[in-house]
């Protein structure tokens, strides 16, 4: 599959997975839509729609950098228009935004339990819901959300139920897409990563720099979801995906070179 001039629209996509995943496909000379809230650089996050947008142009695609707080219909609504107005549809959505709080039930404020609500599933269920029409209508329709396997071991309730609860709705979105819209071709699937991987929030919320040090870079997930991307929609649909698998029915079992630091011992992700 070609991806040149194909659009492909990334929430969250001014830093971190989101942009990894979009230069990755600029490279191949798609058209990239960057959804993303980020206007004004913040030295603890960096990046913003603008400078990704500098970024995948430089990658040899073309970028449409337009603020975007899924939380609000009005402003999926707005990337929406301006993506089908500009690039004359999409073909691609990627679910990438979220957002993270590990703390268990007792400690988490309703405003911390909402904010993962309205990113994880409210926002990601109507973006796709927005998307649909121009999906239809897209060649070789893929959506993909980047959310776990339901893992149904209570260890992963737990500790951080809200967050759990919430990423596993963004996988039950792909899969009760995967069926929904099997009839238009087009293809929904979730990818997670075996291992960290390297992002704003390891560094700033999780584990800082030691745990960045035992993580992988975004380029794992961004080779597999080109991976997933690359196949048939009609063929590749309704799975949860885990980038390592992904790469392994590629041929591709040496993973050393994704390591932050070479030959660390890496830190399983959550969920796997």
């Amino acid at each position: 599959m070609s991806f040149k001039n194909k659009t492909v629209l990334i929430t969250g996509a001014s830093r971190g997975i989101g942009k990894a995943i979009g230069l990755k496909l600029a490279a191949e000379g798609a058209n990239i839509v960057i959804a993303s809230k980020s206007i004004e650089e913040n030295p603890k996050l960096g990046g913003t729609i603008f400078s990704a947008a500098t970024e995948m142009e430089a990658a040899g695609g073309n970028a449409l950098a337009v603020q975007c707080d899924i939380r609000f219909e009005d402003q999926i609504d707005n990337v929406v228009q301006q993506a089908a107005d500009k690039f004359g549809g999409i073909d691609i959505l990627i679910n990438n935004a979220s957002a993270i709080n590990l703390l268990p039930t007792e400690q988490t404020e309703p405003k911390r339990f909402d904010l993962m609500y309205d990113i994880n599933v409210r926002g990601t269920f109507m973006m796709s819901r927005a998307c649909i029409p121009y999906l239809k209508k897209g060649t070789n329709a893929h959506i993909l959300n980047l959310s776990p396997p339901i893992n149904m071991d209570l260890k992963w309730f737990q500790k951080h139920l809200a967050y759990t609860i919430s990423k596993y709705n963004m996988s039950m979105i792909a899969l009760g897409l995967s069926a929904e819209l099997k009839q238009y071709n087009i293809a929904a699937n979730a990818l997670w990563p075996k291992t960290t991987i390297a992002t704003a929030a390891v560094n700033n919320l999780l584990g800082g720099e030691m745990l960045m040090k035992m993580s992988r870079t975004v380029d794992i997930i961004a080779d597999a979801a080109y991976s997933i991307l690359n196949k048939p929609s009609t063929q590749c649909t309704g799975n949860t995906f885990i980038d390592e698998d992904v790469l392994a029915a590629e041929g591709i079992t040496d993973l050393s070179k994704y390591s932050v630091v070479p030959g660390a011992t890496l830190y399983n992700d959550l969920f796997v």
